[in-house]
């Protein structure tokens, strides 16, 4: 019999219909996409206004800013590791803090790139990540086989930008940043797939509801970083 971890196995699962009593793929899908994009509008309103009142500019001085920098990487491990221990409400709070914390911590986009040119840029990223979030959703290819290559572009991609904070070179941000979009446009596709294979396990609607959150998590992250990479490539910064 086929194992269930093979992506035609995964595939074969999601056309199954659910037990009773568990939401539908549909619904499912969408309660991941509402929370994304809950997160990130909750993360550019925070952004702006972050940047607009002047709190940005105050924390930024102070060893707070660190706080700021580091504690949703902490809320990032603890929605990865311990989702399954955490009640949905408990799960949707650090989901909305994190956001909030990113928000805070990207003000400074407004500071350094006009306004124009992040609505030009997010429309751009918007388009490229629904398109090959769809791709990834209706697709029969099996994407689970460029998990690997793309996990090793995701860790390039990461120490050449640690490289680049010392020797700061305009040439290696430019490639870094070109790469980096293709890789966060091949995670789109790669865990939207992922995420509703993941349904295909067929929890309750508890389980479910805490797998939506670190679903909009996914892909919450792949569209930031995604749009952050094309901020570097497209981006006109105020004179």
């Amino acid at each position: 019999m086929e194992s269930d971890f093979t992506g035609e196995g995964r595939r074969k699962a999601a056309r199954r219909l659910p037990e009773s009593g568990y939401m539908g793929l549909g619904p499912y899908m969408l309660r991941v996409y509402g929370y994304m994009a809950a997160g990130l509008v909750l993360t550019g309103v925070v952004a702006y206004f972050g940047a607009a009142s002047g709190f940005y500019a105050s924390v930024a001085a102070t060893p707070l800013f660190w706080i700021v920098l580091l504690a949703p990487l902490a809320l990032v491990v603890l929605l990865s590791w311990r989702i399954e221990r955490l009640g949905t409400g408990t799960a949707q709070i650090c989901f909305w803090t994190y956001a909030a914390l990113v928000g805070l911590s990207l003000s400074g986009l407004f500071l350094v790139y006009a306004g124009e040119s992040i609505a030009r840029v997010f429309l751009i990223g918007a388009a490229t990540y629904g398109a090959t979030s769809l791709y990834g959703y209706a697709t029969r290819a099996d994407l689970s086989r460029f998990g690997s290559f793309l996990f090793m572009g995701l860790i390039g991609v990461v120490l050449a930008g640690l490289v680049n904070l010392f020797v700061v070179s305009t040439a290696l941000q430019f490639t870094v940043s070109l790469i980096g979009v293709l890789v966060f446009t091949g995670l789109t596709a790669y865990d939207t797939q992922r995420i509703r294979e993941i349904y295909a396990e067929g929890d309750d609607d508890v389980a479910a509801g805490r797998k939506a959150i670190v679903g909009a998590l996914a892909l919450y992250l792949d569209f930031l970083n995604l749009f952050l990479m094309l901020m570097r490539l497209l981006g006109t910064r105020r004179r």
